[in-house]
C-alpha cells in the first residue's frame, strides 16, 4: 500500500508533459512487446494477419456499440457514486483535459492498438483468455486501491477477451477499446467545471 502511495505522489509531482511522455513511453514498450511476441509466437505473417478481419457488422456491434454501453455505465456510476470511488488520482483528467480532438483521437487509437495487440493478440492467443484478461487488468495497477475502478477494469478486460474469443477478430477489440477511451477522453475534455 505504501508503494502505491509513493507512486501516486510521484505522479502528482510530474508535470502534464512528463505524464504524457510516460504514457507514450509505456505504449511504446507495450507495442515493442506486442511486436516481439508476434514474432515469437506466430508461425507466419499470414497467421498473424488473420487476427485482423474487416467485418463491419462485428466491429460495429461488438466493438463500437459495446464500447458505448461501457461508457454509459461509467458515466452513470460517476453520477451516482461519490467522486472518491471513481477518482483515478486525476491521471486521465491530466492526460485528456487540454488535448485537441485530434490528439485525443490519436492517443485513443494508439492505446487501443498497442494494448489489444499485446493482451488479446499475443498473450490471449498464446496463453489463454484468463491470462490475457488478468494481465491487462494488472497493467492498470493504479485501480487496485479503488474497488469500483478495479471491478470496472476487470469487467472490461474479461469482456474484451470474450469478444475476441467469439469473433477471433482483433479489430473488434481495438474498436471497443478505442470507443471507451475516445468517448471518455471527449467527456473529460469537454465537460464543464
Amino acid at each position: 500500500m505504501k508503494k502505491m502511495m509513493n507512486q501516486a505522489e510521484m505522479i502528482k509531482q510530474m508535470s502534464d508533459r512528463e505524464l504524457l511522455n510516460q504514457l507514450y513511453l509505456s505504449q511504446i514498450i507495450l507495442l515493442v512487446l506486442g511486436i516481439l511476441g508476434s514474432f515469437l509466437f506466430f508461425s507466419s505473417l499470414e497467421n498473424w494477419l488473420s487476427m485482423f478481419k474487416w467485418n463491419g457488422k462485428e466491429i460495429f456491434l461488438f466493438g463500437a456499440v459495446s464500447g458505448i454501453v461501457f461508457v454509459l455505465v461509467d458515466l452513470f456510476l460517476m453520477k451516482v457514486l461519490p467522486e472518491r470511488h471513481m477518482d483515478d488520482g486525476g491521471i486521465n483528467e491530466r492526460i485528456f483535459k487540454n488535448r485537441s480532438l485530434l490528439h485525443i483521437t490519436f492517443l485513443s487509437l494508439l492505446i487501443a492498438f498497442t494494448e489489444e495487440l499485446l493482451f488479446r493478440g499475443v498473450i490471449q492467443t498464446t496463453f489463454g483468455y484468463v491470462t490475457g484478461s488478468l494481465l491487462f487488468a494488472l497493467v492498470h495497477i493504479r485501480y487496485i486501491v479503488k474497488p469500483v475502478l478495479l471491478l470496472s477494469i476487470l469487467l472490461i478486460s474479461f469482456y474484451f477477451g470474450y469478444i475476441y474469443e467469439i469473433t477471433e477478430n482483433l479489430n473488434v477489440t481495438i474498436m471497443a477499446h478505442f470507443t471507451v477511451d475516445f468517448l471518455l477522453g471527449l467527456y473529460i475534455r469537454f465537460r464543464s467545471g
